[in-house]
């Protein structure tokens, strides 16, 4: 993508693709040092757990409930996911999320630098049991 292309995209009705993670994605608009996508987990799903090689991602939360463990060195955190809480996962966080709510957990993520592709990230092991 050149340095001065706009990018302009409506989010799909449904999913694009699976994350690695297991979690529905829509893919949103991207640039040379980011790209930003809308991850969806359905009513009472757990995600699996995965670390990412290259990227560090930032997220807010826009619909739903649930939990999100985030893991980097000594440093562990459940933290509770609400519309409006952004979280950050920096490189070599090891993170799950779920969903404990009655209505999809949706999330609007930026990686920064672009996602690069299925290989990017990894499975580790979770803090609960996934289910998608």
């Amino acid at each position: 993508m050149s340095s001065t292309a706009f990018d302009t995209r409506r989010a799909a009705s449904g999913a694009e693709v699976i994350a690695p993670d297991g979690s529905e994605v829509r893919v949103l608009c991207a640039t040379k040092r980011g790209s930003m996508a809308q991850f969806t987990l359905p009513p009472g799903a757990v995600s699996r757990a995965v670390t990412h090689r290259t990227i560090e991602e930032i997220w807010y939360v826009v619909r739903g409930r649930g939990r999100m463990w985030r893991r980097l060195a000594e440093q562990e955190a459940i933290t509770l996911l609400r519309p409006g809480v952004s979280v950050s996962i920096p490189l070599g966080t090891h993170f799950q999320f779920r969903n404990d709510g009655a209505e999809p957990l949706e999330a609007v993520g930026v990686a920064m630098p672009p996602w690069p592709g299925d290989a990017e990230a990894c499975a580790v092991a979770g803090k609960w049991p996934a289910t998608v």
